[in-house]
């Protein structure tokens, strides 16, 4: 079983290198590694996805980890295939080629997931009647209740208590929610990672360029 691991480390020569042995003493399989965010004080946030031999539990990815000095464990959750920030040049080329908008954004929603290390993707078409358009197979389910008053004027983290709009599947289990616009099209598409963790500055300015570049598409 896969697992994505996100983990805070010094940004230095032979790091990663340790965590890396840490992880093959558990026979880990590392099958990507990502950069998410370098910080100010010296150190990095990695999204890594590591293979585990069957029925061997995610604790020990955490206890090879913070057996690295300067290492701290973020989060850990059950992950399929790869991070792969870097399909999104071939997504770009599959929404030109797309016949409508809605084709468009089924693939947009089944590609963001995997590039942005999410749970679901969801866009949904501002315009009245506000409606959803398309969604990823693990998006919460459509219960046909209409989202009122969306402000989505930029990229940003979304919240409950403030986004009233929010439908209540959306944050279920502590989901951690952002969105962004599609330029001025008025298509908003948002996206949730179950139980965390929250979206850091960084994914949220990824999830804004994405929307620009694609609302530029649709134009």
């Amino acid at each position: 079983m896969s697992f994505l691991i996100r983990v805070l480390l010094p940004d230095a020569p032979g790091s990663l290198g340790q965590l890396a042995d840490a992880f093959g003493l558990v026979d880990g399989n590392i099958q990507s590694v990502d950069i998410v965010e370098n910080f100010p004080d010296g150190t990095v946030m990695d999204d890594i996805v590591i293979e585990l031999p069957q029925g061997t539990m995610a604790d020990v990815l955490i206890t090879a980890a913070s057996s690295v000095e300067g290492v701290e464990v973020d989060s850990i959750r059950p992950f399929s295939g790869r991070v792969d920030r870097r399909g999104q040049i071939e997504l770009l080329a599959r929404v030109a080629h797309a016949t409508n908008v809605t084709a468009a954004m089924e693939e947009v929603v089944a590609a963001i997931p995997r590039a942005l290390t999410s749970t679901w993707c969801i866009v949904i078409d501002n315009n009245e009647p506000i409606h959803r358009v398309a969604s990823s197979n693990a998006a919460p389910e459509d219960d046909g209740t209409v989202p009122h008053d969306i402000e989505v004027e930029s990229a940003r983290v979304l919240s409950p208590d403030r986004d009233e709009w929010i439908p209540e599947s959306w944050s279920l289990l502590d989901s951690a929610l952002a969105a962004a616009p599609l330029g001025d099209t008025g298509l908003v598409i948002a996206m949730g990672r179950t139980g965390g963790p929250d979206y850091l500055a960084s994914e949220v300015e990824h999830l804004g360029h994405i929307g620009t570049i694609l609302g530029s598409f649709l134009k």
